[in-house]
């Protein structure tokens, strides 16, 4: 299959430009559901959807929270993990897509986002913010690094965190591996569209030898 190829330099396009592209490219993109909390002991709970897994020995993940479009501030979480060294991610489910969006939103800080979507407040074990009660997987974590890329409209810091402590809802947790059936997990695409987990296949990765040569 071959296609006619729009050829683009991003230097010379604008954020806005750049971020409806990149947004609609990097598609579906898991939802890192984050919790943490300010040093006067102020909850915070938001949505990111620029996060992926980074390794599993230690134990890593990074997500990546962009400056405010509005005036270009760091967000609420941002300043949070910053200030304590702790943050705890939920996977977004089906079943809570429509209370996560609701805390989208750019409230003023020191707004509980808990409060504000109805979800439910549980201590978490290893780090001071709470848990979501209604998230059938919450990881918690400590922060290992933030490497900021920049300090503009469309920039961001990327969070990198170790896991310490993770939870899993009994249903979606079978002999170690989790059952997507029952995690039911939404991801995010562009504008207001979102992706559910419903249509999967499979397929055997090659089982390729190394090419070793034996001393002589």
């Amino acid at each position: 299959m071959t296609f006619e190829m729009i050829d683009l330099d991003p230097e010379m396009m604008s954020n806005q430009e750049r971020y409806k592209l990149l947004i609609g490219s990097v598609v579906p993109r898991p939802i890192a559901f984050v919790s943490t909390i300010s040093p006067d002991g102020v909850p915070n709970l938001a949505p990111f959807s620029f996060f992926m897994g980074v390794c599993s020995t230690p134990l890593t993940i990074c997500f990546s929270p962009m400056y405010r479009g509005s005036d270009a501030e760091k967000k609420d979480t941002l300043k949070n993990i910053e200030a304590t060294g702790e943050f705890v991610v939920h996977i977004v489910s089906e079943d809570i897509a429509e209370q996560m969006n609701q805390t989208a939103g750019e409230y003023p800080y020191g707004v509980d986002e808990f409060e504000v979507a109805g979800l439910t407040k549980i201590p978490s074990e290893k780090v001071k913010p709470f848990r979501v009660k209604e998230s059938p997987i919450q990881m918690e974590c400590k922060l290992h690094q933030i490497v900021s890329l920049g300090d503009n409209i469309g920039s961001a810091n990327l969070v990198i965190g170790r896991v310490v402590q993770l939870h899993f809802a009994s249903d979606v947790y079978e002999n170690g591996r989790i059952n997507l059936e029952k995690l039911k997990p939404i991801a995010r695409l562009a504008g207001s569209a979102y992706a559910r987990v419903t249509d999967t296949f499979e397929m055997e990765r090659p089982s390729v030898k190394p090419n070793v040569t034996s001393p002589s």
